[in-house]
């Protein structure tokens, strides 16, 4: 029995030097990680902490702390921690208990702690105090747009092309600097996939991820490098006094990504919807044909109508219109019309829904692939007319046709006319627009507004004008 109870105590004894000696391990280990702590912050305070991980900023230095606060700091935590050590080496922690140990210890990291966060608070920020090494190039992010894509037509497009021999060309640069919409880094995945083709090969049928890319403001559109599609069996257009007023031929037209695959259906308007702007504009007999010479769409309460013909618009200045841009959704009547008064007239649209860029071309006028979102490209003061119809309307924004008015006074020639065709909107949004037109300070010709009738609340109506550019001195 006695031999048990001395069995029993020699365990205990042996329990309490093996937990005593456990607190004292788990102690040193404690104040091995000060120390660490400590020599990384005296170590931050010469280098950066990327140095320390070992990249190509090796050489970046930073400026030093405020050496005497920090110095002061430093000496308290090298106190601290000899102090914690002697008391360990004297046998004065074996005295405690093991929840006396940890709170001790807790409340000396605590303490540690506290100090080196008042060390960092004292130095200057890394990333502003950084100096770079003269002998080191940091790995900065490149301001180069071709390092933003990863296809590499893209990255060859961008980029500046140095002029041979290192002269100046005709235009007086030293180089080409090729251009894209600033929406298509925006755009990047949809960008890499117009891009992405075997140069010299036939491009991909992407027409209308073009269009899309051309739409949301990447605009203008990179150069390719591969050969456009055409239709299969494309055959010669008509003569220019049959195409004016005849469909074409449905084999000259890809109708890839159209509802309607050939010209019939779009002049039955088989399909309502994707084109729905100019939905009659393939009938060229019976709806085209007497648009802008014979009056057409009276009001039956007022007797008016918001459409004026083109003689007596040519009337206001007789012999002074040759030419001008239609900005509209249409298959180029107005240009076809305008023709038969000698005036040339270059009809700017996109292909919503229907074929409109190929119809104008195969009629034998001018398109221009244009977006609303770029600037004309014309030069300053040099058309004599400007026209839009079914374009402009309510949808728009304040702020964009300010923009768009703007470039279209720009390239109208002082006493050159602006015809603002049937732009329709709401009556309680008609003043905003009105005055949107009455800052260009235009001289009023035509000025019309008449009730737009095809829907049952009337709350639509339609706005016409005629308006002229005046001479400015400046």
């Amino acid at each position: 029995m006695i031999l048990l109870v001395l069995d029993n105590m020699a365990k205990v004894n042996t329990l309490v030097k093996m937990g005593t000696w456990k607190s004292v391990n788990r102690t040193i280990f404690i104040l091995g990680i000060c120390a660490l702590l400590v020599s990384v912050a005296t170590l931050s305070g010469s280098y950066s902490f990327r140095s320390l991980l070992v990249t190509n900023s090796f050489c970046d230095y930073v400026n030093p702390l405020n050496e005497g606060e920090a110095r002061m700091n430093f000496e308290v935590v090298i106190r601290k921690i000899r102090q914690e050590m002697d008391e360990l080496k004297n046998g004065t922690l074996k005295e405690s208990s093991s929840s006396e140990i940890l709170l001790r210890h807790s409340v000396f990291l605590a303490d540690i702690l506290g100090l080196i966060e008042s060390m960092q608070a004292l130095g200057p920020d890394v990333k502003d105090a950084t100096v770079d090494h003269p002998l080191v190039k940091l790995n900065h992010q490149s301001d180069e747009p071709a390092d933003y894509f990863l296809i590499e037509e893209i990255r060859k497009y961008v980029r500046v092309k140095p002029n041979r021999l290192g002269k100046q060309n005709f235009m007086g640069a030293n180089g080409a600097f090729t251009s894209i919409g600033h929406a298509c880094f925006a755009m990047k995945e949809e960008l890499e996939e117009y891009m992405d083709y075997d140069v010299g090969e036939i491009c991909n049928d992407d027409w209308k991820l073009a269009q899309k890319l051309m739409v949301h403001g990447c605009d203008p559109l990179p150069r390719r490098r591969c050969l456009a599609r055409a239709p299969r069996l494309y055959t010669q257009p008509f003569p220019i006094n049959e195409s004016i007023w005849k469909l074409p031929d449905d084999r000259n037209v890809r109708w890839s990504g159209y509802r309607c695959k050939n010209f019939t259906c779009l002049a039955n308007n088989g399909t309502r919807k994707g084109f729905f702007k100019c939905a009659d504009c393939f009938n060229l007999t019976h709806h085209e044909m007497p648009r802008w010479i014979q009056p057409t769409d009276l009001d039956p309460e007022t007797n008016t109508t918001a459409d004026f013909l083109i003689p007596e618009v040519l009337k206001i200045k007789p012999g002074e219109v040759r030419i001008g841009l239609d900005f509209s959704v249409g298959t180029g009547t107005f240009a076809a019309r305008m023709r038969e008064f000698n005036v040339t007239i270059v009809s700017a649209t996109i292909n919503l829904g229907a074929p409109f860029s190929e119809m104008i071309a195969l009629r034998g006028l001018v398109p221009l692939y244009l977006s609303i979102n770029q600037r004309l490209p014309f030069f300053d003061n040099t058309l004599d007319l400007l026209h839009t119809t079914r374009f402009l309307d309510g949808w728009i924004d304040f702020v964009l046709l300010d923009f768009v008015l703007f470039d279209w006074d720009r390239v109208l020639r002082p006493g050159g006319l602006l015809w603002i065709d049937s732009f329709f909107c709401l009556k309680e949004d008609l003043e905003d627009y009105m005055e949107a037109f009455k800052v260009l300070r235009y001289r009023k010709h035509k000025w019309v507004v008449v009730p737009k009738r095809d829907k049952d609340d009337d709350r639509e109506v339609f706005f016409s004008a005629v308006l002229e550019k005046p001479p400015r001195p400046f």
